[in-house]
C-alpha cells in the first residue's frame, strides 16, 4: 500500500481528486489532500508548501507526492523540507531553482496555450476567477458535460503571486521524479512537455490519453500512471 499526497492546481481545490482518491482507496491506497490558500494574495509557493505539510503531517517518508498543473511549483519545495519516495508532476508546470515562474514563462511561451480571450477576469481584490462557461471547455474539455459544468462550478479565485516571487526552490531535492501528460490538455503545452521534462527532470513523461483534468475525466489512466 503507498499513500499518495495530492496537490492541486490552480482554481481547485481539494475536491478535484474525488473520483481518482476512489480509484487508489479501491487498490488498498491511502490518500492524503490539502486545499491550497490560491486566494490569499500573499501566499506563494512556500505558503503552498507550509499548508500541504500541515495537511500532510501524519502521511509516511515514503509518500508519494502528485502536483497538477500549478502545483509542480510546490511539490518540489515540499519534498525539500519532508521525506517523500516520489514526485509526480501532473499536466504541471516545472520550477527552476531561483528563478521566477513569470520569466520562465516569458522565455518559454509555449508553456501554456490561451484559453478563451474573454474566460477569465481579475476582480477588485486582484484575484482571477474563470466563467464557468468557459473554466468547462478549457480545463474540462474531455469530461463529461455534467462533470466539466460541476467542476467548473467549484473554481475558485487565484492569486499570482506564486509565479511573480522568485521560488523558493534553491535546488532540486534529492528524490526520484516522474511526469504524466494528457495528449489532449488545452492548458500546458503537451509539446512544451515533451521538450522541457527531459531537460529538468531527466525522464521522459508518461503519456496518457486525456486532457488538463485526467484525474476527472481519465482516473484509471492516471491511477495506473502515477503507480509506474
Amino acid at each position: 500500500m503507498a499513500t499518495f499526497g495530492l496537490v492541486h492546481g490552480a482554481y481547485h481545490g481539494s475536491w478535484c481528486w474525488e473520483r481518482l482518491t476512489d480509484v487508489l482507496a479501491a487498490r488498498g491506497h491511502r490518500v492524503v489532500t490539502v486545499d491550497l490558500p490560491c486566494e490569499d494574495p500573499e501566499a506563494g509557493a512556500s505558503e503552498y508548501a507550509d499548508a500541504a505539510i500541515g495537511a500532510f503531517r501524519d502521511a509516511p517518508d515514503d509518500m508519494v507526492l502528485v502536483g497538477h498543473s500549478l502545483g509542480g511549483l510546490t511539490i518540489p519545495v515540499i519534498a525539500a523540507r519532508r521525506p517523500v519516495s516520489r514526485l509526480v508532476f501532473v499536466c504541471a508546470m516545472l520550477p527552476r531553482p531561483g528563478r521566477r515562474q513569470g520569466e520562465v514563462i516569458r522565455d518559454e511561451p509555449d508553456m501554456i496555450l490561451p484559453g478563451p480571450a474573454d474566460g477569465a477576469d481579475t476582480a477588485a481584490d486582484g484575484l482571477v476567477r474563470w466563467r464557468p462557461d468557459a473554466a468547462a471547455g478549457y480545463f474540462f474539455a474531455d469530461c463529461t458535460p455534467e462533470v466539466a459544468t460541476w467542476a467548473a462550478a467549484r473554481l475558485r479565485g487565484q492569486s499570482w503571486q506564486i509565479i511573480s516571487e522568485p521560488t523558493p526552490l534553491l535546488a532540486w531535492p534529492d528524490v526520484p521524479c516522474s511526469a504524466v501528460i494528457g495528449v489532449h490538455d488545452l492548458v500546458v503545452s503537451p509539446d512544451w512537455s515533451r521538450r522541457v521534462t527531459p531537460q529538468v527532470l531527466g525522464v521522459d513523461p508518461i503519456e496518457i490519453d486525456c486532457g488538463h483534468s485526467p484525474f476527472l475525466s481519465a482516473p484509471v489512466l492516471l491511477a495506473d500512471a502515477i503507480s509506474e
